[in-house]
């Protein structure tokens, strides 16, 4: 049974069809995964490689997936119904398959490894346009163009079948004009293609064609390379970002690195974790300092992201152990200067005050560190508990009017007290209705 590309199209007579998605589950226990059987033929009728779909389905599920294209096998790890799959499709259909303009689904992936970015054109309203590359089925893309799922060399292909009918008129004419045969057959195309190979052959002789070739060759490379990087355990990428950042201190780039620093996070899906590195590798005994000098780099995490706002007090903690002896007495003017530079919220700081944990320290030391830190909770607490005073006292004073006597010699100040609505007339008796 077939069904609309686009499925928010409802009409019967619609031209882009495909087969419906059918599912067959396998194995039981930690083993059980879902093959889907008819991958192939549905990604055909989307002009996509059958591993883009499976992998997008892998990325939205948090499963892995397999693939044995020999085989015609694509997987998912896990059970799942055939219907909640379609529904997947319909996203990714709409994502990586619709054009933005005419929503039709005749559109060309177009890689550009060495910047990073998947262009899209629609073949029947002319479209060109960027895709979002922050799916992580875009990393996937990039690694794997799809000019590696040519169809050149599938059985029943136009070149084969090319190729089929050249040899069997080299039969019918003898042994004898197989050589010519081949030569007219073989060597007439390449000139009719006008790929004029003499002539890319020569311009890549010149110096400046070979650098820039090797360029391409090296990004390209270089893309492949770190786009494995996550498909590793969140500990392995957690490592290469701090080797990352390690490099750059020892480099003497840290100080202007800081967009370079959060684009790794972000490739390696580590953001959050961030400050808790850059507090290990940028802060020691002179961390006051210090907050001045990398405010930069930790805001760049830290701003409306109080999850790394909680790793940026984790990591705190960390080097409190490390250098106990001088950062434990100064733990207040510490969180102060974290709250001052605007790294820490104060409702994530005051989340953090009500709970020892042990996840960074022992629990006797971070009990000593929040016992330090108790003069400047209670500052911040009283702060705030001023600022909501202040609103009232702000309330009262707009209920106060000025009003004029003549017939006195002095301005008198009264409280004016807002009107009451008249209850007899907001009064209904439902029984008079």
């Amino acid at each position: 049974m077939s069904v609309n590309v686009n499925r928010s199209v409802a009409d019967q007579f619609y031209r882009y069809k495909m087969p419906r998605l059918i599912a067959k589950v396998e194995g039981k226990g930690n083993g059980i995964k879902t093959v889907i059987v008819n991958m192939t033929d549905v990604a055909k009728a989307l002009s996509r490689p059958p591993t883009y779909p499976t992998k997008f389905f892998g990325c939205e599920l948090g499963a892995q997936t397999q693939f044995d294209a020999k085989n015609d096998r694509f997987i998912v790890n896990g059970s799942h119904e055939a219907n909640k799959l379609q529904d997947m499709l319909d996203i990714f259909i709409r994502k990586f398959v619709l054009c933005p303009e005419c929503d039709n689904p005749e559109t060309d992936l177009h890689i550009n490894p060495k910047k990073q970015t998947i262009g899209n054109s629609c073949k029947a309203c002319g479209y060109r346009g960027m895709l979002d590359t922050r799916h992580k089925l875009c990393t996937f893309i990039l690694k794997n163009p799809p000019g590696l799922f040519s169809t050149e060399n599938e059985p029943g292909s136009v070149k084969e079948k090319k190729e089929k009918k050249n040899r069997k008129k080299d039969k019918e004419n003898g042994s004898g004009s197989v050589e010519a045969g081949n030569h007219n057959d073989i060597d007439a195309p390449d000139a009719v293609d006008g790929d004029d190979d003499d002539e890319d052959w020569a311009e890549e002789t010149t110096e400046e064609a070979q650098r820039r070739r090797m360029e391409e060759i090296s990004a390209h490379a270089k893309n492949l390379t770190l786009s494995e990087d996550l498909e590793k355990t969140l500990e392995e990428r957690v490592n290469i970002f701090y080797n990352f950042v390690k490099q750059k201190r020892e480099d003497g780039a840290i100080d202007a690195a800081d967009k370079e620093i959060l684009a790794e996070a972000e490739r390696l899906d580590v953001t959050a974790m961030g400050p808790l590195i850059l507090s290990e590798l940028l802060f020691d005994e002179n961390i006051r300092d210090q907050i001045k000098k990398y405010k930069r780099h930790f805001l760049r995490f830290c701003v409306n992201n109080k999850k790394a706002q909680k790793y940026l007090l984790g990591g705190f903690e960390c080097l409190v152990k490390l250098h106990q002896a001088q950062l434990l007495p100064r733990v207040p003017v510490i969180l102060k200067d974290l709250y001052d530079a605007d790294l820490v919220e104060e409702d994530v700081i005051l989340s953090w005050a009500e709970k020892v944990s042990k996840k960074y320290v022992s629990k006797e030391l971070a009990k000593e560190i929040h016992a330090k830190a108790a003069p400047f909770i209670k500052w911040l607490k009283e702060a705030e508990e001023e600022s909501e005073g202040s609103e009232e006292e702000e309330a009262e004073d707009e209920n106060v009017e000025v009003v004029y006597d003549s017939s006195a010699r002095e301005l008198k100040v009264e409280t004016v007290k807002p009107d009451k609505p008249d209850e007899e007339e907001d009064y209904f008796d439902i029984d008079a209705i």
